[in-house]
């Protein structure tokens, strides 16, 4: 199955001020963010997506519009199963206000219990952002084969809930995952099970490029060459 790079938005005012933003309209990417989203041309230009999938808030659609600036016909989605958690009535508030809120320790250390208030559960945002995998996963394969890659951009707490669940990682344990603004995750699917390429990485990313096919015992170089999906004993040769 397809190869998923997960793109979290470029940093923003609000990442800056200190400030959830949840869904929010009108955050914007600051400077730096818009910088960020600059280089990522440049970081994915060994990587041929085949399309991007984005969350429908303004700084995931900043974030990927030099990409598609560097890449016409790159067709553009707008996925609203990846767009922030909604955070209901704690939006827009300081976390140095919402640290003292008796919800952030459950946010923190039990986050499988975490409801907010006038928004959403945790678990139910995971459960869309995977079920939105899932089915992106499956289209891509169907109209581009098994070896495509595609983009999508969206929030920290959706790339973690993500990669706790491509990890087989309980939803309690998806703070212990980082994702800065702008980084790359990248998560390849296979039939059995997914494979962690990238977390939060934010420096050159020519190795997610496919790698030659041979023949022979080199053909078995890659974990996910075939249909058994087996983890390379002793970790492999790493990218050449």
């Amino acid at each position: 199955m397809p190869t998923l790079i997960l793109v979290r938005h470029g940093r923003s005012t609000a990442n800056t001020a200190g400030v959830l933003a949840g869904r929010t309209p009108g955050v914007l990417l600051d400077e730096r963010g818009a910088e960020q989203a600059a280089a990522l041309p440049a970081r994915l230009s060994a990587v041929v997506p085949v399309l991007a999938v984005s969350s429908p808030l303004e700084r995931c659609r900043q974030t990927l519009r030099p990409l598609l600036d560097a890449r016409p016909g790159l067709p553009l989605h707008i996925e609203d199963r990846v767009s922030e958690c909604d955070y209901g009535h704690w939006s827009g508030r300081k976390l140095a206000e919402l640290a003292d809120e008796p919800l952030m320790s459950v946010v923190q250390q039990h986050p499988s219990a975490a409801a907010f208030p006038g928004g959403e559960s945790m678990r139910a945002m995971q459960a869309r952002a995977v079920d939105a995998v899932r089915d992106w996963n499956n289209r891509v394969e169907a109209e581009h084969g098994e070896d495509a890659t595609y983009v999508m951009c969206s929030h920290g707490d959706i790339i973690k809930s993500l990669v706790a669940d491509a990890l087989g990682m309980h939803l309690d344990l998806f703070q212990r995952v980082h994702v800065d603004p702008c980084s790359v995750t990248a998560i390849r699917y296979t039939r059995l099970r997914p494979f962690l390429l990238r977390l939060g990485d934010t420096g050159d990313l020519a190795s997610l490029a496919p790698r030659e096919q041979s023949v022979g015992a080199d053909a078995a170089a890659s974990p996910v060459d075939d249909g058994s999906a087996d983890a390379t004993v002793g970790g492999g040769a790493g990218a050449p």
